[in-house]
């Protein structure tokens, strides 16, 4: 059969929401009618606060009594939808926690995978070991930096007869600088001092003189 005239669409399933929604529309519904329940007893209200005791008087009542019962009517079947509401609110929030917390338990069902995938390949023995040569390198490195501030011992206190003869050795010795940087005829001082004899006619040679010192 379902080949010859084929098969009907299935129907969505209901859902909470929908169902609140529908019972949310029929409790608007009956806020309509209550109101015009309500406008008919103020009336009947006014006109029977107008009138004799008669039997006029009492079949308005009559009128006025099947209206109250038709709101009271109403009334609690509003009560009843409210009620219905309350409770799919509450199975609907439950059921939101619910996929809130699966949701979780399945992030961190994925997070520990993850974890333990990356954790796997981390070796705490080298963690531990490199952290050892990090520590005795940071050793090695404050005992350089210790031996390179290190202050080379230098004498407190000079004698000054030694410093007297440095001064005099330095003096000599720019002296000799100077004679030696004087013109090619000039005379180191220390030969000056060599005076020719009276007998000798002529001053001897400087050539020779030099050469002399030199030897």
């Amino acid at each position: 059969m379902n080949r010859l005239f084929g098969s009907k669409a299935s129907a969505p399933k209901p859902t909470l929401n929908g169902a609140i929604a529908s019972i949310d529309t029929r409790i608007a519904s009956i806020d309509t009618k209550l109101k015009a329940l309500n406008g008919e007893l103020s009336a009947y209200q006014d006109k029977l606060s107008k009138m004799r005791d008669g039997p006029g008087k009492q079949a308005l009542k009559q009128k006025a009594l099947k209206v109250l019962q038709r709101r009271k009517a109403y009334e609690a079947e509003k009560d009843k939808l409210e009620g219905q509401v309350w409770n799919m609110e509450q199975a609907s929030s439950m059921q939101d926690n619910l996929k809130n917390v699966m949701t979780q338990v399945d992030a961190m069902q994925t997070t520990n995978k993850a974890l333990r995938k990356q954790y796997g390949k981390i070796d705490l023995d080298k963690i531990e070991k490199l952290q050892d040569e990090m520590a005795d390198l940071m050793d090695v490195g404050n005992e350089i930096q210790d031996s390179l501030a290190r202050s080379y011992d230098i004498p407190e206190e000079v004698d000054e007869s030694e410093l007297d003869a440095e001064l005099e050795a330095l003096g000599m010795e720019q002296e000799w600088e100077r004679e030696m940087d004087m013109g090619s005829g000039a005379v180191p001082g220390f030969l000056q001092d060599e005076i020719a004899p009276e007998f000798v006619d002529e001053p001897p040679q400087m050539e020779a003189k030099v050469g002399e010192a030199a030897g």
